[in-house]
């Protein structure tokens, strides 16, 4: 098991740590200040990878190989000029720039290639770098991929690329969610794509239209480790599993009190094992009758628990965002943090919730380490 955990929010990094008594502690800050989008671990060797969102100044990547004790700032995401005379709108109408907006998903590559990184950004592009983040490519084979100009913003006013799922017998098969652009899969390293993304439903869209796949608004994708071709995927209107590679999506409606959220976590080693964070959507986005809790399934969505022990049920308007869910190596911890600068630990699945802090900065993103 993990005694870290990393927090990346509105103000800077925040190292958490597991003290003597099995109290969690913050325990050190980095970018003290500054946004920061998203935290990651590569699994193959430690190294943490945390993007900044800087407003003005832009987006910036910095890597650390001493467990966060210092970082070094390495390449960031470019896209290349666009060229005189085009006009790139998505399917909204909106003009598509030509540059990274944020840095919003981060994907260690196969044990098979060392120093290999996926990155996704908003306005929908997918990077990817060879020497552990110095350098990164535009994957053009997406990015000029004709249906791109069906895509469309949703929560963020353009689309982007929030989710990444590397399969760990195939490093060149990869898994993307695209918000509003469906599920986007590769066999051959991104040479190729296809959008995978059958069986989703856009409640929010024409009937007509609502089982397109290309319009699909997956909030969070996520795969099993253990077993591959599982995946589940927080959806703007439901939750959504595949078990055959995303082939076809079934929808899950069993989940109460709400099958809105943005985040999911899948158990590493059983794929019928998953947990969300939900709350109303659209206009309101917040928890269900200001109770604060986390869904759990251990059937595959057949059914779900409520776990709420621990948690606040009164007066409670925490939001937990796509990437503030985490489960450790083990699927025995868990970690969630909010909107409200909360963050809480379970040591047994979920079962028991832990406060670390009530008042730390909007958390954007969790990790352990």
């Amino acid at each position: 098991m993990s005694d870290r955990i990393f927090a990346a929010t509105r103000k800077g990094l925040f190292t958490i740590e597991r003290r003597g008594g099995g109290r969690w502690e913050v325990s050190a800050t980095e970018f003290l200040g500054d946004n920061l989008s998203l935290i990651s671990v590569d699994p193959r060797d430690g190294t943490l990878y945390a993007a900044q969102d800087l407003g003005h100044y832009g987006t910036k990547f910095q890597r650390s190989d001493d467990g966060g004790g210092s970082f070094t700032e390495v390449g960031k995401p470019t896209y290349p000029e666009k060229p005189e005379g085009l006009e790139d709108r998505d399917a909204a109408g909106k003009e598509v720039p030509w540059n990274c907006e944020k840095i919003w998903a981060f994907a260690a590559g196969g044990d098979d290639e060392p120093g290999a990184l996926w990155c996704g950004t908003i306005p929908g592009g997918l990077f990817r770098s060879n020497d552990r983040g110095d350098n990164w490519t535009l994957v053009e084979s997406l990015w000029n991929e004709p249906r791109r100009k069906q895509w469309f913003g949703g929560g963020a006013d353009m689309p982007g690329i929030h989710s990444i799922c590397v399969d760990p017998r195939d490093s060149k098969h990869v898994a993307l969610g695209i918000s509003c652009g469906g599920v986007w899969v590769t066999r051959d390293r991104g040479e190729t794509w296809d959008c995978r993304a059958d069986g989703m439903r856009a409640a929010y869209m024409p009937p007509e239209q609502a089982f397109d796949p290309v319009i699909q608004d997956p909030h969070c994708v996520v795969q099993c480790r253990s077993a591959p071709d599982v995946l589940w995927a927080q959806h703007h209107n439901g939750i959504f599993r595949t078990t055959n590679g995303c082939e076809q999506w079934t929808e899950i409606e069993s989940a109460q009190p709400s099958s809105f959220g943005f985040a999911v976590a899948v158990h590493p080693n059983d794929p019928d094992t998953a947990w969300f964070v939900p709350a109303i959507k659209d206009e309101a986005r917040y928890p269900v009758d200001g109770q604060v809790v986390v869904t759990r399934t251990r059937d595959g969505g057949k059914s779900f628990e409520v776990l709420r022990e621990g948690l606040p049920q009164q007066h409670a308007y925490d939001l937990t965002f796509r990437h503030a869910l985490d489960v450790d190596g083990d699927g025995e911890r868990l970690v969630f943090g909010t909107t409200t600068g909360s963050l809480w630990v379970s040591e047994d699945q979920g079962d028991q919730w832990h406060p670390v802090s009530h008042h730390l900065p909007p958390i954007h993103s969790v990790t352990f380490a």
